[in-house]
Parts: C-alpha cells; sequence; structure tokens
C-alpha cells in the first residue's frame, strides 16, 4: 500500500503540472473504487481551475475553485500525467483532461481507492478525526507518551494509529522502531517519555529521508513522474525477517502484531 512517503512523492511529482491548469473534462471509465465515484464529478470539476495540490495523512487533496477533490491512492492505485487522447489501458479508471494537453491518469488495479468531491475537505468524516502530521509541529515524544499511558498495546500498532499521528504505516514504522532500539512487541504504555523522545525523531528522520529518496518500491507503486522510489534498497528490517541485522549482525526475527508481519532485532531493540 502507497503510504505517507509516496503519497506525498506524488504530490510533488503532479503539482507543477496542476497548479493554475484548468480542467477540462474527467472522464471516468470505471466509477466503482471503494466508494463509488460521483456521478457529477465531471460537472463539478470541468472548467475548474487547480489552485491547491496538498496532502493531508495519505489523502491527497486536489483544491479548486469551487471545492476539493480528495484521492486516496488504496492498496495498489497511482497518479501519473500522460498525454491527453493516449489509449486507456485496462485498470486506467480515470482521467482528468487539462488544458495544457495533457491528462491526469488515475490508475488502480485493485480499486481499493477513492475520488470524492468536497466542499470542505478537512470536515470530511474520512479527515476529520485524523490525529497530527508526524513532519508537523503538533507531533512530538510528548504526545506519544501521554497518549500511551495505560496502554497495553503493542507500541508498533499503538504508532501506526491515525488517531495518535497520521501516515505512520507499516514500513516506517518498523523502520522507526528499529532505529529507536524499540521492540515492536512491548506495550505502549510501558514505553519511557526519554524512548517516545527518540521515537519522535526516528519517525520523523525516516519519513523525511523516505520521501527524499522517493518513497519505497512496493509491487505497483510509482510516482507521479511515473518512476519508483529507492528507500527500498536502505530498508534496515522492513521484508527482511531471518536475514541478518545490518548493525549487530544477529539473525532479524518476524512476527505478527495487528495482523502485519513485524520484523525485528532481538539484540538491538528491547
Amino acid at each position: 500500500m502507497p503510504e505517507l512517503p509516496e503519497v506525498e512523492t506524488t504530490r510533488r511529482g503532479i503539482e507543477p503540472h496542476l497548479l493554475g491548469r484548468r480542467v477540462e473534462r474527467v472522464i471516468v471509465r470505471d466509477r466503482r473504487l471503494r466508494w463509488p465515484i460521483p456521478d457529477d464529478l465531471d460537472s463539478r470539476l470541468s472548467g475548474q481551475r487547480i489552485e491547491r495540490v496538498e496532502r493531508r495523512a495519505k489523502y491527497l487533496l486536489l483544491g479548486a475553485e469551487a471545492g476539493t477533490l480528495i484521492v486516496h491512492l488504496g492498496m495498489s492505485g497511482s497518479l501519473r500525467l500522460v498525454e491527453g487522447g493516449l489509449p486507456a489501458r485496462k485498470h486506467e479508471h480515470v482521467d482528468l483532461l487539462l488544458d495544457s494537453g495533457q491528462a491526469l491518469r488515475y490508475t488502480d488495479p485493485r480499486r481499493f481507492g477513492a475520488m470524492l468531491w468536497s466542499g470542505d475537505p478537512l470536515a470530511h468524516p474520512l479527515l476529520v478525526s485524523l490525529g497530527p502530521e508526524p513532519l508537523g509541529e503538533d507531533f512530538d515524544g510528548e504526545r506519544l507518551y501521554r497518549l500511551s499511558r495505560g496502554r497495553s498495546m503493542a507500541v508498533k500498532p499503538f504508532i501506526m494509529d491515525n488517531a495518535v499521528v497520521v501516515g505512520v504505516g507499516n514500513i516506517y514504522a518498523t523502520e522507526a522502531l528499529f532505529a529507536a532500539g524499540i521492540d515492536p512487541r512491548r506495550a505502549a504504555g510501558s514505553v519511557s517519555r526519554a524512548r517516545y523522545q527518540r521515537l519522535a525523531e526516528e519517525i520523523r528522520r525516516v519519513l523525511a529521508h523516505a520521501i527524499e529518496r522517493g518513497g519505497t518500491t512496493l509491487r505497483d507503486f510509482v510516482g507521479g513522474d511515473g518512476q519508483p522510489g529507492y528507500f527500498q534498497q536502505e530498508l534496515f528490517a522492513y521484508g527482511r525477517g531471518g536475514e541478518f541485522c545490518k548493525t549487530c549482525g544477529s539473525t532479524l526475527r518476524e512476527v505478527r502484531l495487528g495482523q502485519r508481519a513485524s520484523v525485528y532485532c532481538g539484540r538491538c531493540q528491547r
């Protein structure tokens, strides 16, 4: 699933091609996404100028004059710029035809993504209850410490809770916990304030570095420029169960937490 760095990479890739451009037409070939694409999307968006290309958590917000298109990439979705009129292939469900002659094309083989219209996107039910951005000023170790008190759930699913902080998905939670030296199985309420300060710093660092590297190549993911991410080449723990630890050389272990595979080092993480 595309996570925050992949979505931010996509946002940065498409923004220069969208800002100030007018949508001439919306072509919807298949409305059957996680939630059906609105029947009136073409009439609402056509003729509108794109004024903002933003991100909230893993949602892309294409702000036009009269409202905002909320886009979620789901499990396997992608957005990329193509020449207008380029024949669509299988799974290429939506085109936003621009006055530049290009089209923003949405592809989603599994159709778990979303394209929704809202006059007030931050008040939309999908976004209104989200926690702070991990790279923003409202997120720090003190917040993690405060919200974790009395919590017996493991620390990894705790930091993956979007009400606690958004966008810390499986890959980056695994990497941040490794870098902070915290066992992902440890009860969230048993982690000290100092260790949460370190973990918050590592979440910020890992996500920022992944964004710089263009995200992580995961099956179908490519950025807005059609290029894959390269952060996967630098992973220390995620997807490396049974392999050697790059820090101490011991064998990395794999368990399941919250129905997700979790890889950790029994020597480096406590």
